[in-house]
């Protein structure tokens, strides 16, 4: 079984982040953690901390490429990292109306896709230094689909997925392991704004076991929950105007 002794998570502060930061947390374990709310951070940290593990946290934007290398190095450095999660993400409305509307487009795209290569690239770099090491990409079973109500989202994830699974073979020749995280509706404060049914919504704490125990397999993508894998797989291999008229009767993603 893996051990991870020094951990990296992005987007900690709420949802799967925090979910995973706590489900690792135990003595002799170093976490880092990272994400925008610097008070719900604070509160996943202690939470840590009282379960044993060392805790060091950084209100960052991962979307700005310098800080990010900065502090994954400075980490690495402290306590070589053996697994880092690039969880951080966030979710907008599905089609844009007004300038505003696509300047919030740039911000999605920059934290779910530019924040990802921002955590990634840094981690593979030291991690192949040593050729030891794991890192996470987490995307979501949207990014198997284009989906009209929520086409950036969709767009952003469908790269996240498709860009980890690319990358896989490269890394593992460097000693590296990567996993593909793809989950369905998970509670979060995404979650918590949807005015729409959400089929399968599972607690953060079921997926973080879900993902660790994926993890320790070292497996490539980590989906869930199976029976919207399911549904999702069919839609995907439909013809893509049957798919489409399907989905546009959908509730659009807020």
């Amino acid at each position: 079984m893996l051990e991870y002794n020094s951990i990296f998570i992005t987007g900690a502060s709420s949802g799967i982040g925090a979910a995973l930061a706590l489900s690792y947390a135990k003595p002799s374990v170093a976490l880092w953690l990272c994400g925008r709310d610097l008070v719900r951070l604070s509160s996943v940290a202690e939470a840590c901390r009282a379960q044993g593990a060392a805790v060091e946290t950084k209100q960052i934007d991962v979307a700005v490429q310098a800080d990010m290398e900065r502090w994954i190095e400075a980490c690495d450095a402290q306590a070589a990292l053996d697994l880092v999660i690039a969880n951080a993400g966030v979710s907008l409305g599905p089609t844009a109306r007004s300038i505003e509307d696509r300047e919030k487009f740039n911000d999605l795209l920059s934290v779910n896709i530019v924040g990802v290569l921002n955590t990634v690239y840094p981690a593979l770099d030291v991690m192949s230094k040593r050729r030891h090491g794991q890192i996470a990409l987490v995307s979501s079973l949207s990014g198997y689909l284009g989906m009209p109500t929520a086409p950036a989202y969709s767009a952003s994830k469908n790269f996240v997925k498709s860009w980890g699974t690319a990358i896989a073979p490269h890394a593992k020749a460097q000693g590296v392991s990567v996993s593909v995280i793809c989950p369905g509706f998970v509670k979060s404060g995404i979650t918590d704004k949807n005015k729409f049914p959400m089929p399968l919504l599972i607690t953060a704490e079921k997926a973080a076991k879900i993902i660790t125990r994926g993890l320790r397999k070292r497996e490539l993508i980590i989906t869930f929950p199976f029976p919207l894998r399911l549904i999702v797989w069919l839609i995907s291999i439909m013809p893509a105007w049957l798919a489409n008229k399907l989905m546009e009767g959908l509730p659009k993603k807020n």
